[in-house]
């Protein structure tokens, strides 16, 4: 490979300007989008609120990638959307496009051929038109039922040809149409975390301490009548740094922990006569198999512990847990 050669300090300095003209203009762009928040986008969210089918995206070449973001955000937020390229649209596409469905159409001149040519058939269908253009005198423009106007004063490409402070804008109130209808709907972390199911989010909102804890052979027990030497080769062999303390149904008796047994051998006691119950925690903090995990970290962080038993509605031992099975689970 052949070395990359070093810019002049006036070169790097070009490059460096050149940037962050880029940067301010975009940004600029999307600053002055704020007073496009107006009466048309109160519209437009309502249209969407109250579409009974889904918002169809549609646009072409930039303005198409762009638009295919807005309806993942919408979808992913609680307003069911999908993205329908123009040009196949017109090659059976429109098929897509139901009764109840509202589209978004997208194109910054407004005159996009190949989203003029589907207008007469999204008319016919009498779903309601969204357009998103840098020209509200626009073809597009004036057959919407709503226009949103995302014009910019200037691309920030020096020759003024190439989409970029246009699809910045575009993309930025694509946005802020997808918050709105997220805020407007209620839509809560949970709702979110059943669409992302495979994200840290949903892992942590979504995943049941059943899901992830040990059980059966694999939970540390042992019975009311067990020495602390006893206890202590049961948790060795578990390897959770605890164990639970059982009557002989079963039912907690209360926790050993690695905690117990440093303020155990602090007091001399001898591990080979001395019963557990002895220098146990009655009781213990617990959780259930139905709790989320999401909740099982919580309840050991504010009690400053890493690890807790699993127990049924009578207080049956049926599984245990600690954090290093949270951070495999991904919950930390």
């Amino acid at each position: 490979m052949n070395p990359i050669p070093v810019s002049s300090k006036s070169d790097a300095e070009k490059l460096q300007e050149l940037g962050l003209a880029v940067i301010r203009t975009e940004a600029q762009a999307v600053a002055d989008l704020a007073q496009r928040i107006d009466a048309s986008f109160v519209r437009a969210c309502e249209y969407m609120l109250h579409c009974t089918g889904r918002i169809v995206v549609t646009g072409m070449g930039k303005s198409g990638h762009v638009g295919n973001k807005i309806a993942a955000t919408l979808a992913s937020t609680g307003s069911p959307a999908f993205f329908v390229h123009p040009g196949e649209a017109s090659h059976g596409d429109l098929g897509m496009i139901t009764a109840g469905d509202v589209v978004l159409a997208l194109s910054n001149s407004g005159e996009t051929a190949e989203i003029i040519t589907i207008l007469p058939i999204i008319k016919r269908l009498g779903v309601p038109l969204i357009s998103m253009t840098g020209n509200p005198e626009s073809t597009l423009s004036r057959e919407a039922e709503v226009n949103i106007d995302v014009s910019v004063s200037r691309e920030a490409c020096p020759l003024g040809l190439a989409p970029t402070a246009s699809t910045t804008a575009a993309l930025a109130m694509g946005d802020a149409l997808a918050v709105a209808l997220l805020e407007a709907r209620g839509f809560t972390e949970l709702d979110f975390a059943r669409s992302h199911p495979g994200g840290s989010l949903g892992r942590k909102l979504l995943l049941h301490v059943g899901d992830i804890m040990h059980r059966d052979e694999k939970i540390p027990q042992v019975g009311e009548d067990a020495t602390i030497s006893e206890a202590l080769m049961e948790m060795t062999a578990k390897g959770l740094g605890m164990t639970a303390v059982v009557d002989d149904e079963g039912h907690i008796c209360g926790v050993f922990t690695d905690g117990d047994l440093r303020r155990t051998l602090d007091r001399g006691v001898d591990l080979h006569s001395t019963e557990v119950t002895e220098v146990m925690t009655r009781g213990g903090i617990t959780t259930q198999a139905q709790s989320l995990a999401a909740e099982a970290l919580k309840l050991m962080e504010d009690n400053k512990i890493s690890g807790l038993l699993v127990v049924d509605e009578d207080r049956h031992v049926i599984g245990a847990l600690n954090m290093h099975d949270l951070l495999r689970a991904g919950v930390v």
